[in-house]
């Protein structure tokens, strides 16, 4: 028992682990250091979204483990095995589950037009509030592109 609970310990911090953020606050440490092309723009409208969490296979791994070893627990010879098993495939679809769900956010869409008339939309976790005709600064390197009051 106290076997398995040390396992569903350790999957918990490794899924705590593998949170990213999608925050415009919030910079990875190879985007430091980076030259951006920032444009102005004003925002046009604001919608409430939700941003999907991850789904590595590292919850789904995490799960089947605490689950193989919890169902191989219970019962003796071919039943031991059989609940190894049951409980392997159960752990790991809730494993699976678990992470998508911890580290799913709440994010906006955040429509903006560009001084030159151009629409853009773009998605961020939700840590700052925009309202319809506020100006905002787009910044963007490699690809990636956040809005910033």
């Amino acid at each position: 028992m106290r076997i398995t609970i040390a396992l569903a310990l350790a999957a918990a911090a490794t899924l705590a682990g593998c949170a990213t953020s999608k925050s415009g606050d919030v910079y990875s440490r190879d985007e430091a250091l980076r030259e951006q092309t920032v444009r102005l723009a004003t925002v046009e409208s604001v919608r409430p979204v939700t941003i999907q969490g991850t789904r590595s296979g590292i919850g789904a791994a995490s799960g089947a483990v605490v689950g193989g070893v919890a169902g191989s627990g219970v019962g003796h010879g071919k039943g031991s095995t059989i609940a190894g098993v049951l409980g392997a495939v159960g752990g790991g679809v809730a494993g699976q589950a678990i992470e998508e769900g911890t580290t799913r956010k709440n994010g906006v869409e955040i429509t903006v037009r560009l001084d030159s008339g151009e629409l853009r939309a773009i998605v961020q976790e939700e840590t700052d509030k925009f309202v319809a005709g506020q100006r905002v600064r787009l910044l963007t390197a490699g690809g990636v592109t956040r809005v910033s009051p």
